[in-house]
């Protein structure tokens, strides 16, 4: 009877240590909540009760793809960089940030920064960018004309360079030409920041994607104003100081 006694005075012990445990640990609680002053990981992924990823952010090593309804594609070019994917309701990816910077062996630098929104099941609308390198910096607000997901999918995208890349080279600029004709690609609309020459600039573009008026600031600090035709050539140029 004594080692009855024993066994269950055990038992009892550790069912009442389990249980401040399942209490310490939140197991307890369905919505388990903690609190931490520091976490050191490299991947965190915010889901909804389903499972459903909504927000990525991760190191460049876990890194993942890119989203379609709720399906991961495979993005190899993302492997350089660590960042955010934002994620709609059904699993579609509907923008990010992601952020690299590095100096090599060669001493070359490469760096960039890029904050997107997406259109729904699309590609970016608005594009906050930074990119620099030894030779080439630029920082840049790009907003664009992108078209509905029934005329042009994702899949679409890769279907056209795909078909593109089986033409003669000659036949390719038709290619693409007509599927801008159709309405069927991105267009740039408004493009805003500095320029290679060290200035800056506003472009107001056309439906097309035709830049038709400039805002100017040279480095050495002259503004114009450049308003443009279809072919792109300039029809009337306004300049402080300048009469019609």
């Amino acid at each position: 009877m004594s080692q009855i006694r024993t066994f269950l005075a055990g038992a009892t012990t550790m069912a009442a240590a389990l249980a401040a445990v399942m209490t310490l640990s939140g197991a307890a609680d369905p919505a388990r909540r903690a609190s931490f002053d520091e976490i050191t990981v490299g991947r965190i992924n915010i889901v909804e009760p389903d499972g459903t990823k909504r927000i990525i952010i991760s190191n460049k090593a876990q890194f993942p793809g890119d989203f379609q309804q709720g399906k991961e594609g495979e993005r190899p070019d993302r492997r350089s960089f660590a960042g955010m994917l934002f994620i709609n309701e059904e699993g579609t990816e509907n923008g990010g940030l992601i952020q690299k910077g590095s100096i090599g062996a060669d001493g070359k630098i490469a760096s960039g920064l890029s904050l997107t929104f997406d259109r729904f099941r699309q590609d970016q609308a608005l594009q906050l960018l930074n990119h620099d390198s030894a030779n080439h910096q630029q920082t840049a607000l790009i907003i664009n004309d992108v078209p509905y997901h029934g005329l042009t999918s994702m899949d679409d995208i890769k279907r056209f360079r795909e078909e593109s890349r089986k033409l003669p080279r000659p036949e390719q600029q038709a290619y693409w030409k007509k599927l801008e004709e159709e309405g069927r690609l991105v267009q740039n609309r408004i493009w805003l920041g500095n320029t290679a020459a060290k200035g800056s600039s506003l472009q107001l573009k056309d439906a097309k994607g035709r830049t038709r008026m400039m805002l100017m600031v040279s480095a050495d600090g002259k503004a114009e104003i450049q308003m443009l035709d279809e072919q792109g050539r300039v029809s009337k140029s306004i300049t402080p100081g300048a009469t019609d």
